[in-house]
């Protein structure tokens, strides 16, 4: 997932790495803790491409100065509200306890 968010990023140095992966690392646990079922590939990367758009997203939101951090935290809200209520994508029991 390191390497799909650095091009989404235009990033090609890796003296980001450690920041990049902690976003991404705090997404998905994020997700995970509001009911996302995220599946995973052998490497630990999400094998949806929705889950990864949604965590592209929030990195570009909260990754630098950006000008468009507000638009991407909007972005990220509309994903994850997306794949709340998409069916495969929600474990209810995590919300509910």
């Amino acid at each position: 997932m390191l390497a799909i968010v650095k091009l989404a990023l235009r990033i090609t140095t890796t003296a980001f790495d450690s920041e990049l992966q902690a976003l991404i690392d705090a997404c998905m646990e994020e997700m995970a803790g509001l009911g996302v079922v995220i599946t995973t590939e052998s490497d630990g990367q999400p094998s949806s491409l929705q889950v990864q758009s949604a965590i592209i997203a929030y990195c570009k939101w909260l990754f630098g100065n950006n000008a468009d951090a507000e638009r991407w935290r909007d972005v990220y809200h509309v994903k994850l509200g997306q794949l709340q209520t998409m069916t495969g994508y929600t474990d209810w029991s995590a919300i509910n306890g």
